[in-house]
């Protein structure tokens, strides 16, 4: 297997075929293919088990700053956007009610400013401050069993998109293999990359590829070929293995807890899984491991060419994880994989969105959970709070964790803009035609205001019939 072409995509999850679809479907190129190491596209991170299933706006992530959330909100609209042109039988996605729950003086007090004096309300027109009585007409478990002397408050807001990124990275793929000139290959791992004169020669384990432009979406994996090409040395990973809890049938929606704006991490929440309503995901838990991948052992190895093993990088670890705020969240969330213990540890966390819940009622997941990479700035020593980006000269690397998925198609289309600057004027991007595919379509808010809880109750009843979301 061997091939020549003017763009060659490395990654076939969310963030490749992102870029694969935009590419292929509104610009000129007239060669491009996807490499994909694994046998099936979206069979790590973006499978449906290996994530949070959310589409993240921005609206209910309170350790967002609003100018980070007027940048997510776009990526998340483009993608809804895709989904409500393509996805009118509800195979990739559901719409359910979502919220962030504030339970006591401070935290009511704290979503209330968020809300009214940050600017969130103005920039989330549907986000809406609902009162005990109405938390209960969206989700009664929140409520039920709670006292009833204490204050409570929630930001909701009916965008709550529930999302299967596997089958949305599936459904990319497919349409971007519409095109002419286009070519897949799964059950192929790069196994080196070579500058060229005239672009990169690609070899993998099926064989030799040619290409003037390279795009890397690996996730993880984007850092470590990045570096052996000399890009990225300022930069290492803390992986986090996310993992959750499974309950039955407790929540309608999503129903996040407030967030520390120190930690990228998401704070636990609830939902219904994407393909199964009558099971409930608390989660995720954030375990610090030395490993890209869950489960297999040569991805050890490849943190290890990641981290580097210098100074810099052990030094960088060693300030990150001396902070006051991470270190206990670290500690403690190493706990909760521990037999037993973990559950009784984890079970706080589950009550403060399900007062309710009893211990015998948690189980630990099995088969959930994937690997987020947290980026690391070795000069500053500190935890980039976002995605990485790596321009090189003709090559492009995205280092993608939360909310990466939810952000792809933003991502795709920044990178088009720039591979089409790769090729000096040779080929054209429509970006009109983007936006026309993709946020044009998702529904804004009218004078009327938002929909009645009944008619947010019903979609989501619905939902999982005819089918909250990723990070990450």
């Amino acid at each position: 297997m061997s091939g020549q072409y003017d763009l060659i995509v490395v990654g076939g999850g969310i963030s490749g075929a992102s870029l694969l679809y935009t590419t292929a479907k509104f610009t000129d190129i007239d060669s491009i293919a996807l490499i994909e190491k694994e046998s099936d596209i979206a069979a790590i991170n973006s499978h449906h088990t290996n994530n949070s299933q959310t589409l993240h706006f921005g609206d209910i992530e309170t350790n967002y700053t609003l100018e980070k959330a007027e940048e997510v909100k776009e990526g998340a609209e483009l993608l809804a956007g895709y989904l409500e042109h393509y996805d009118d039988d509800g195979e990739m996605h559901a719409k359910r009610s979502k919220m962030v729950l504030g339970v006591g003086e401070d935290e009511v007090e704290s979503l209330e400013r968020r809300y009214d004096e940050e600017g969130f309300g103005d920039l989330f027109p549907k986000l809406r401050a609902i009162d005990r009585e109405e938390i209960a007409e969206y989700e009664p478990k929140v409520v039920e069993g709670r006292d009833p002397d204490t204050e409570m408050l929630a930001l909701q807001t009916p965008d709550g998109y529930v999302v299967d990124y596997g089958a949305v990275t599936k459904s990319l793929v497919e349409r971007a293999a519409e095109a002419a000139g286009v070519d897949v290959y799964t059950g192929t791992e790069l196994t080196d990359i070579t500058p060229t004169v005239d672009g990169y020669t690609l070899e993998t384990d099926a064989g030799r590829f040619d290409c003037d432009v390279a795009t890397v979406a690996a996730g993880s994996h984007s850092l470590q070929i990045a570096k052996e090409l000399g890009y990225g040395e300022d930069k290492a990973l803390l992986p986090v293995a996310g993992s959750f809890f499974l309950a039955d049938d407790l929540l309608n929606g999503k129903v996040y807890t407030l967030q520390m704006k120190k930690l990228p991490f998401a704070a636990v929440h609830g939902d219904a899984d994407v393909h199964d309503p009558s099971v409930t995901r608390f989660g995720p838990t954030a375990k610090l491991v030395p490993t890209l991948e869950r489960g297999r052992p040569s991805a050890v190895t490849d943190f290890l060419d990641v981290f580097g093993l210098n100074a810099a990088s052990f030094l960088s670890y060693a300030h990150i994880l001396s902070d006051r705020v991470l270190l206990p969240y670290v500690l403690e969330n190493l706990v909760y994989d521990l037999p037993k213990v973990g559950p009784k540890a984890f079970l706080p966390h589950v009550r403060k969105v399900v007062p309710s819940v009893e211990l015998e009622d948690i189980e630990r997941a099995k088969g959930y959970g994937g690997v987020r990479p947290q980026i690391v700035d070795t000069k500053e020593k500190s935890l980039d709070m976002g995605e990485a980006k790596i321009v090189g000269d003709g090559i492009i690397f995205n280092i993608t964790p939360s909310p990466g998925a939810s952000t792809c198609l933003k991502n795709a289309m920044r990178d088009t803009h720039t591979i089409v600057d790769f090729f000096d004027g040779e080929y054209e991007f429509d970006e009109a035609a983007f936006r026309a595919d993709t946020i044009d379509n998702f529904p804004r808010a009218d004078a009327a205001g938002t929909p009645s809880v009944d008619a947010a109750n019903d979609s989501g009843a619905a939902a999982i019939g005819d089918v909250p979301a990723t990070d990450d």
